[in-house]
């Protein structure tokens, strides 16, 4: 017997995957070009260019993997050190140490700043790995714009300074999986050499997709490094011809959706895409405000100032039970969020508040998370959907 139909739609409010669009939905929907037809390189071409123009690059090549996130940190890993190589990864929480793990798996040696808990990298650590590899044994600087495990977005503006002023060759590699279609990132301007993304957060898409934008000093970069890599590998796919780009066939279906999800980002334009996120993130920022006053619920990034406004991370007193509050939110009142990860599992929940989402959403989904804390008896101060009207009412 199928399940008895839900009046609706259930608000889908992790960090990713994230609402789709119907306009996406729709590109999706139709058959997939034979690989000589000249719409699958228009689409290829018009992906790419989009993708230039929101990380704000110029000359950065872009390489496409049919892969989720962990795909595009692999093709970072094999193509920056040959195995037995140093890596330094900034601590920002449970993806940096994801990205570490996985970088020792594939034989790389790890160097790791710490992270303490609640907030983002510490630059001084930062600056004392870098010092003391004197021989430049490091090769590449790992760190994640927004960790969304901790909600945490790092500014990422003094890194290429430091490296600079201390002469250190090491590449500056950023996560942008989180941020990227959500808050200001530029490419040259932060003077990145490689950039990683994802399809399914503030680009709109279903996840399958990744990429890494790779300028031309880090292309060079690759060329030297002794590591076998077929896949992956940038110089093997920088070529005019579509089954190369993509090592085999395109995925293009999801290309053909991540082309209508950029249109959408550019048609209401990049400054008004940051000042919603930032809206919405509010509403959720000033409903935990009135929520912690009971005493059971926190933020878990302490400065406010590094709060992001992709997701909000939000701790539980330990008597409390994340994945039976989550199970009520989502059955009972149809707001799905997300869980505690690594360090922070079964400690907190997460409100995402990215990509193809306005006011009206999440105050329902803030609406829907107060009715499931107070159907579990959690302790949550007065005010908390009021507090976010209040929030955006002011804002507009």
């Amino acid at each position: 017997m199928p399940a008895s139909r839900i009046p609706g739609r259930r608000f889908l409010h992790s960090p990713g995957p994230t609402p789709i669009p119907d306009a996406v939905l729709h590109a999706m929907a139709q058959q997939p070009m034979d690989l000589a037809d000249p719409r699958v390189d228009a689409t290829i071409a018009a992906c790419e260019q989009g993708l230039k123009r929101l990380l704000h690059t110029r000359e950065a090549d872009v390489f496409f993997y049919a892969a989720n996130g962990h795909g595009g940190w692999e093709a970072v890993i094999e193509n920056v050190a040959a195995i037995g190589e140093t890596v330094l990864v900034c601590g920002t929480g449970h993806f940096s140490e994801s990205w570490a793990v996985q970088s020792e798996a594939l034989g790389r040696e790890v160097v790791r700043t710490p992270w303490r808990e609640g907030y983002p990298i510490d630059l001084a650590a930062m600056e004392q790995a870098l010092r003391a590899d004197r021989n430049h044994a490091i090769r590449a600087v790992f760190v994640v714009h927004t960790d969304t495990a901790s909600s945490v977005t790092s500014d990422l503006a003094p890194i290429r300074p430091m490296l600079d002023r201390l002469g250190h060759p090491a590449l500056f590699v950023a996560d942008v999986v989180a941020s990227l279609a959500a808050c200001p990132f530029d490419f040259d301007a932060l003077g990145v050499d490689v950039a990683i993304g994802a399809s399914q957060k503030g680009l709109m898409c279903p996840p399958g997709l990744s990429f890494t934008a790779v300028n031309a000093r880090a292309l060079a970069h690759s060329k030297d490094v002794k590591a076998p890599r077929f896949y992956w590998d940038w110089a093997r796919r920088k070529s005019s011809l579509s089954y190369v780009k993509f090592c085999g066939t395109p995925p293009i279906n999801l290309l053909c959706g991540l082309e209508a999800a950029l249109g959408l980002v550019f048609a209401e334009g990049l400054p008004t895409v940051w000042k919603r996120h930032e809206l919405v993130a509010s509403a959720v920022h000033a409903a935990v405000e009135g929520w912690r006053e009971g005493g059971a619920l926190d933020f878990l990034a302490c400065d406010p100032a590094s709060r992001s406004v992709s997701v909000t991370a939000i701790t539980v007193a330990s008597n409390i039970d994340v994945e039976a509050l989550r199970t009520v939110a989502r059955e009972r009142y149809q707001v799905a969020i997300a869980g505690g990860l690594g360090p922070m599992l079964g400690r907190a929940f997460r409100i995402g508040h990215l990509g193809d989402c306005n006011v009206a959403m999440i105050l329902g989904a803030i609406a829907g998370v107060e009715a499931a804390l107070r159907t579990q008896g959690i302790p949550v101060g007065q005010g908390g959907v009021q507090r976010a009207v209040q929030a955006v009412a002011r804002a507009t």
